[in-house]
């Protein structure tokens, strides 16, 4: 929901600062994801992404979502599709390269293309092949609303997870 108060006006009205919220967040452990597309000129982008769920069983969607200032926003917002591919624990240095800004992701990176064209990374824990079916812009990251159209896993691949700005390969106990 959208407030008529400016963001400005309702952040000093806070009893708490931004630094504050994103530590809250942080004790929310989660998944790391890779998000992947093409763009309409053939390029492949992808994104480093921890803020992933499972939106709805029946159709089967899922939401996530990506700050207004990404560089590959424009891509992911005109794609017709896009993939979600959730890290195993040995993709950590996958995970740090797809976070960093201008780093050559795909030329040293093991994947293949969907019938979409959309680059799918090999050795994941879960991929979901999704059509874009809705965003909805809020605060300062549109949400992107996903059809799956495939998925697949692999339960012998421990997953990477997120805890305190901190990726962890190590601790899940199966």
């Amino acid at each position: 929901m959208n407030s008529a108060l400016p963001a400005s006006v309702l952040r000093s009205a806070l009893p708490f600062s931004q630094r504050e919220f994103r530590d809250a967040l942080g004790q929310f452990a989660t998944g790391v994801t890779i998000i992947t597309a093409r763009s309409a000129e053939g390029h492949a982008v992808g994104s480093t992404v921890s803020s992933f769920n499972a939106l709805s069983l029946a159709p089967s969607l899922v939401l996530w979502s990506l700050g207004l200032k990404a560089n590959s926003l424009p891509v992911f917002r005109h794609s017709t599709h896009y993939a979600v591919h959730v890290l195993a624990a040995s993709q950590k240095p996958l995970a740090e390269l797809f976070a960093r800004k201008g780093a050559d992701r795909f030329s040293h990176t093991q994947h293949h293309d969907s019938e979409h064209g959309v680059p799918l990374l090999e050795g994941c824990s879960a991929v979901f092949e999704c059509r874009n079916l809705r965003q909805h812009e809020e605060g300062d990251h549109l949400l992107f609303i996903g059809e799956v159209e495939r998925c697949e896993h692999h339960a012998d691949r421990a997953p990477l997870l997120y805890h305190s700005g901190h990726m962890h390969a190590h601790g899940f106990v199966r």
